[in-house]
């Protein structure tokens, strides 16, 4: 195999009719397909035998982040649309501090339109409780194609106040649909909390109350939240030069306490929780060896691959970390690139939907079950399983993981 910088992108390429997309989800959840691959075998089932895969006594991990409805739509006085997609916070920078910002805050934005924005403040009155909230944004850098972009108002209320008034959910482009009422509750996990994400960690809308309820294993909860950088295409031929988006992700002690409990029976829920616990293992070892450990560039874990520090250690210095800074929650920001070559150190297992062609989501797949995800995909589209988001899932057993002891 190649290098994995030197991999080419049209080598995961595999054709994907539109009818094959699910634009909907289904009534009831639990009851989507599921495609099994464990110990080398395949075979069909539906998502409610989850409970029959995920043994006593081991761990499942979910991503609580919850989607915001980051598209807010503008008209210019000449009635020119602008529309505003919140990516990021960008002072305060913090998540939870932003969201309760009073009055003003800033974040980094995508701007549909934005030749049309010229040196002007957008301006929307929004009904809020019985009154209305007066919201003012303000053009304050462009660099790349993103715009900082103030956020002002009156009223009292905090941010997120303002976004759930002013905005929509921002259901994936590839839908070719505009978000309807049902996505707000569609497009939500049933576990989502955390207020962050511009795109739902969808291999957990399978889940319901009563399934959750009646799974026999322990279940983890992790926050990661997923950037509008999840559907970005791989455009380079090789994929050492695509640029991997940043995610923000906590952890608790007490979640890193259940993952050393728990060694070698670690299901994922989705890519994100996957990235997640991943990145976890390289910035303990980071630590170890007395370097930065605030976030995980794109390629640095190759270049540590031969490491002898063991799961144990590497989250240990992470729980020694948080107690030596008496903090409860570990937080950082992750650009890991997991693809065909990677040896997964934490998770053992993964549940997920299917990912869209040349995607690196479909990299981290293939770095898991290696080109079985050709049998995989092909056996999925003719047997009329549903694809991405809304659609139907997959269990994926990690036969390669490397867990020294």
């Amino acid at each position: 195999m190649a290098a994995p910088k030197n991999i080419t992108i049209a080598d995961f390429n595999y054709s994907l009719p539109d009818e094959k997309i699910a634009k909907f989800p289904l009534k009831d959840r639990d009851k989507c397909k599921l495609l099994i691959y464990k110990n080398g075998e395949m075979r069909e089932s539906v998502f409610t035998e989850v409970e029959k895969l995920l043994e006593p006594g081991s761990l499942l991990a979910v991503n609580n982040t919850k989607v915001i409805p980051a598209r807010l739509e503008f008209f210019t006085e000449n009635g020119a649309r602008i529309e505003i997609f919140c990516l990021e916070p960008h002072s305060p920078a913090d998540y939870d501090s932003n969201f309760a910002s009073r009055q003003q805050c800033e974040w980094k934005c995508l701007a549909g339109n934005l030749k049309r924005w010229k040196n002007f403040n957008l301006k929307r009155d929004l009904p809020f409780g019985e009154g209305s909230i007066s919201l003012e944004v303000e053009k304050m850098e462009v660099s790349g194609g993103e715009v900082i972009a103030r956020f002002s108002w009156d009223g009292g209320c905090s941010f997120s106040d303002v976004i759930d008034a002013a905005g929509s959910i921002p259901i994936p482009p590839y839908l070719n649909r505009k978000a309807e009422e049902s996505d707000t509750v569609d497009y939500q996990t049933i576990y989502s909390h955390y207020k962050g994400s511009v795109a739902a960690p969808t291999a957990g809308l399978h889940f319901t109350p009563e399934l959750m309820e009646s799974l026999r294993c322990d279940i983890g909860q992790i926050t990661l939240h997923v950037g509008a950088g999840t559907f970005k295409p791989v455009k380079t031929e090789t994929i050492g030069e695509h640029e991997m988006h940043r995610e923000f992700f906590s952890v608790t002690r007490d979640f890193l306490m259940s993952l050393m409990a728990h060694k070698g029976k670690v299901t994922a829920v989705g890519t994100t929780t996957v990235r997640t616990l991943e990145s976890l293992f390289w910035m303990g070892v980071n630590m170890i060896e007395g370097r930065a450990s605030d976030h995980l560039t794109q390629w640095e874990c190759y270049d540590m691959e031969d490491t002898q520090i063991t799961m144990e250690e590497s989250v240990s210095a992470i729980i020694k970390y948080l107690d030596d800074n008496h903090l409860d929650t570990f937080k950082a920001s992750t650009g890991i690139m997991i693809c065909p070559g990677y040896k997964y150190r934490m998770v053992n297992n993964i549940i997920t939907n299917f990912h869209q062609p040349e995607s690196t989501l479909l990299l981290l797949v293939c770095a898991a079950i290696g080109q079985e995800w050709k049998t995989l995909y092909n056996y999925a589209l003719s047997h009329d399983f549903r694809f991405l988001s809304y659609g139907d899932s997959c269990f994926l057993g990690i036969e390669s993981v490397k867990i020294r002891d």
